[in-house]
């Protein structure tokens, strides 16, 4: 069997394809994958570091705005998107696959579309709760749209090619038990684990006001406290903590960045965090009760559309960034980890959305149309 993947834009719209490529190849080793996507994005390292073919389709995205320049950036890339068709087709002709799979990314639009004309099956992941513009536009030609949550399925305008699969969350996140995760790093005292990042390049003015939550648990309440600044931020941070009289403070622990992810996740008992769907699904994986913080800077909104999914369901709080005080975020931290059947709650309410076995589900709903 062959496969072709077509995905770009973001690690979020990459993973879920890699881990479904993965999981394909484990069932069957002589399935043959190939990776589509822009020749200059983030996406042709991350495949090719994981061992994949790549081939590339120039790509523009578009702007939902048409002030600022809109009107023409769009035009520039519809003339793009025209030229994409025929080296899709070609790509798609050479390759000849039996199934293509798009996760998202302007480069997965001519992919999928064209090898729908073409009568090869097809189907779309949207990690996101609210379907980007990709998704948009392919909901017509796509056999099969997967989703990570239920609540997703009101946004299309074909609910019944809609299959709740969930997004792909690593294995590695489930091997140790919590208790384990908490033992291995060394937080297994009985105090509660607070884990807070903004992404990995870190966002200056809410580690600004990270510092300011820091300060106050360090006055007032006997947490743990692993936070990843991020590397732009973490000059800025080290002196801020230094200034403060925090640097080396019991149970704290500021790093540039969280390469242990897993087991930090894992032991969390609480997390304070960006919204983006890899980090949605991983929460609610784990059954984690979060203060999110939507990022403003994003497209559509879409992170706040997440965010409030989980908060619907009692998983979380939602705070938005202008609202998001040191003052604030202590405030709703304390009262979570002070309470601990609301905790308990919280940790239901992320579980009922959570799907651990979504690779699987992916796999099983790709195979289902290829029957």
């Amino acid at each position: 069997m062959k496969v072709i993947f077509t995905c770009g834009g973001t690690a979020g719209h990459v993973n879920p394809a890699l881990a479904l490529a993965g999981y394909m190849q484990k069932q069957d080793p002589h399935v043959q994958v190939l990776f589509v996507g822009t020749p200059d994005g983030m996406e042709r390292d991350l495949v090719e570091k994981a061992g994949y073919a790549f081939r590339g389709i120039p790509m523009g995205g578009f702007q939902r705005s048409l002030g600022h320049g809109g009107l023409a950036h769009n035009l520039h890339s519809l003339s793009m998107l025209t030229k994409s068709h025929s080296r899709a087709r070609a790509i798609l002709r050479d390759f000849r696959p039996d199934l293509v799979v798009g996760t998202g990314g302007y480069a997965s639009y001519p992919v999928v579309k064209c090898a729908a004309g073409m009568g090869i099956p097809t189907a779309v992941h949207e990690s996101n709760v609210v379907p980007g513009l990709t998704t948009e536009m392919l909901e017509p030609f796509a056999g099969r749209i997967l989703v990570g949550f239920e609540a997703c399925r009101q946004h299309y305008r074909h609910p019944e090619k809609v299959v709740v699969t969930g997004t792909p969350v690593r294995q590695d996140f489930f091997d140790l038990s919590k208790a384990e995760a908490k033992a291995k790093l060394g937080v297994d005292d009985g105090r509660p684990l607070i884990v807070s990042f903004w992404g990995s390049l870190g966002a200056s003015a809410m580690n600004a006001r990270t510092a300011e939550l820091l300060a106050l648990e360090a006055k007032n309440e006997p947490f743990h406290h692993i936070h990843g600044v991020g590397k732009s931020g973490y000059p800025a941070m080290t002196q801020r903590l230094r200034q403060d009289g925090l640097e080396g403070l019991a149970g704290l622990d500021v790093r540039e960045y969280i390469y242990d992810m897993a087991p930090v996740m894992r032991a969390a008992d609480l997390v304070i965090c960006r919204a983006g769907a890899s980090t949605i699904s991983e929460i609610t994986a784990l059954a984690t009760p979060a203060i999110l913080v939507p990022s403003p800077y994003v497209t559509n909104n879409h992170q706040e559309k997440n965010a409030r999914i989980l908060e619907q369901h009692g998983g979380a709080v939602v705070l938005l960034e202008a609202d998001a005080s040191g003052e604030a975020l202590y405030r709703a931290a304390a009262g979570i980890l002070r309470d601990p059947r609301r905790q308990a709650d919280m940790s239901r309410g992320m579980a009922e959305l959570g799907i651990r076995d979504a690779t699987q589900r992916l796999y099983d709903t790709v195979m289902s149309i290829l029957r």
